[in-house]
């Protein structure tokens, strides 16, 4: 297929790459470079989600201490009677 130019989306409903916003907002996926690219945006979108829930993680680690609950708590409980 050769290559057009523009955006790119996935037609949600129909599975289908299209050129250009054709179908409704909540029926698609993108903006994306290519017609691959569109092909692939439930690929890309697990990738990105799995990203960032580990980004996540990091975070939570970081500002509330090991989910494990290893974590001293901090000053949560203090003055609280």
């Amino acid at each position: 297929m050769a290559e057009q130019q523009g955006e790119w989306f996935l037609n949600t409903v129909t599975g289908k790459p299209e050129l250009g916003k054709l179908s409704p907002s909540d029926y698609r996926m993108g903006p994306y470079p290519s017609y691959e690219d569109a092909l692939d945006a439930w690929k890309i979108a697990k990738k990105r989600n799995k990203v960032w829930e580990e980004e996540d993680r990091r975070w939570r680690r970081q500002w509330e201490g090991d989910p494990n609950g290893s974590s001293t708590g901090g000053d949560r409980d203090q003055g609280q009677d």
